[in-house]
């Protein structure tokens, strides 16, 4: 009972944190979003709420109407729309931040864009449609001596990094296979959703592979050798016309070989058909872990605020297999350090580790250069393998 009224406290503080007054010794930093964004006040207003050094000032949308709606609900003072909103928020002075959610096919112009005026940016993954965007930006960001983080945001969090410090510690012994499954049932996007989209950079491996090969490559410290095997599944609505013709992945699925003969796999799919056309089958979010003395399961590295378990079994010489299982929602619970509540979703982690980076303070860890820059590259592999290839190359060209 206790551990049922804890999940219900936990979900709900998460969801409706408390109000952090703003620091004396700091100047909040403001940031602007680009985007009436679904998931901008899960990702980042309130997140900034709770965090005494940031304030979530401006929004900007293509409609003046839905910005101003927009700023008036989550109580953000400045709003920008039309087709000159998003510069004009980029050229707000009193902006020292961009939180960049735009569909993928976006996210190379305005964040070059932001970084050319002088903005830190916070970018959506994946972090654009091809690794030499993604490089571009980067060499941009450092030439200008600004913070840009991919936001992997489950990075942050104390559970996917206890899960890595038990297979670092090597307790049961070295990586064999990774085996990472993300999926939600049909439905749960409509057919005009962006991710569908492939001018705009849709696709379940972009959308959801994205995360599946970044644990695999977090959790084995390595980057792939090569793509062994790579499938996908066609989106098609089922109002599509004869004429229409499929170019989006709607399921991926790939195996992988990596360093020292270690293999991994994964599955993504943004629309699992239901079980005998009636039932839709429950999302999945888990990374199987198995290494020569055992094996770690850990669910929901995505939003694991809400509920996760990370099940360690241990093989043992009479054949009994030992088990144990855990749960860390803060830094302390796993023997690590670091800040934050247990309340503390994974976007709340990644702020902190945001507003540090940014302040000059060490972050508690980061998503670097090279690392976002190797997950494109292995998207695009991908990609190649399944013969859908890379989604379009941005044309804009950041005028010097």
């Amino acid at each position: 009972m206790s551990s049922i009224i804890g999940l219900v406290k936990r979900v709900i503080t998460a969801f409706n944190p408390p109000t952090s007054p703003p620091s004396a010794e700091s100047r909040p930093l403001k940031f602007g979003v680009l985007g009436a964004a679904v998931i901008a006040p899960v990702a980042i207003i309130s997140p900034a709420r709770n965090h005494p050094e940031t304030v979530v000032y401006a929004v900007a949308a293509r409609d003046k109407a839905r910005a101003t709606t927009f700023a008036k609900k989550y109580g953000i003072e400045k709003a920008y729309g039309g087709p000159n909103g998003y510069q004009e928020l980029i050229d707000d002075p009193e902006v020292d931040a961009i939180y960049n959610p735009l569909p993928n096919g976006l996210h190379f112009e305005w964040t070059m864009k932001a970084l050319s005026a002088g903005k830190h940016v916070l970018l959506e993954k994946p972090s654009a449609n091809t690794a030499e965007e993604t490089r571009q930006m980067f060499e941009l960001a450092e030439k200008k001596g600004l913070v840009l983080l991919e936001a992997f945001h489950y990075r942050f969090h104390p559970a996917v990094q206890r899960v890595k410090a038990i297979i670092d510690g090597k307790e049961l012994g070295a990586i064999k296979h990774i085996d990472a499954l993300l999926s939600i049932p049909k439905g749960f996007f409509n057919k005009n959703d962006i991710r569908f989209d492939f001018a705009l950079g849709g696709g379940s491996l972009m959308d959801m592979g994205c995360y599946t090969l970044n644990i695999i490559r977090y959790l084995s410290s390595s980057d792939p050798t090569s793509v062994i095997t790579a499938e996908h599944d066609l989106f098609i609505p089922a109002s599509a016309p004869a004429s229409f013709k499929p170019n989006v992945d709607r399921e991926t699925t790939a195996s992988l070989a990596l360093l020292n003969d270690v293999t991994a796999s994964f599955k993504v799919d943004l629309g699992v058909p239901f079980k005998y056309g009636i039932i839709p089958l429950m999302p999945k979010v888990s990374a199987v872990i198995t290494l020569e003395g055992g094996k770690i399961e850990l669910y929901n590295f995505i939003a694991p605020t809400i509920y996760h378990s990370i099940t360690v079994t241990a093989k043992s010489a009479d054949n009994k297999p030992k088990t144990r299982v855990e749960k860390v929602y803060t830094f302390t619970e796993g023997n690590m350090e670091g800040k934050g509540e247990v309340w503390w979703t994974t976007y709340r982690f990644q702020l902190e580790a945001f507003v540090d980076r940014i302040k000059g303070r060490t972050p508690q860890t980061w998503v670097e250069k090279e690392d976002s820059i190797a997950n494109m590259h292995w998207i695009e592999q991908i990609y190649a393998k399944t013969g859908l290839g890379s989604r379009p190359k941005s044309e804009f060209v950041l005028s010097q």
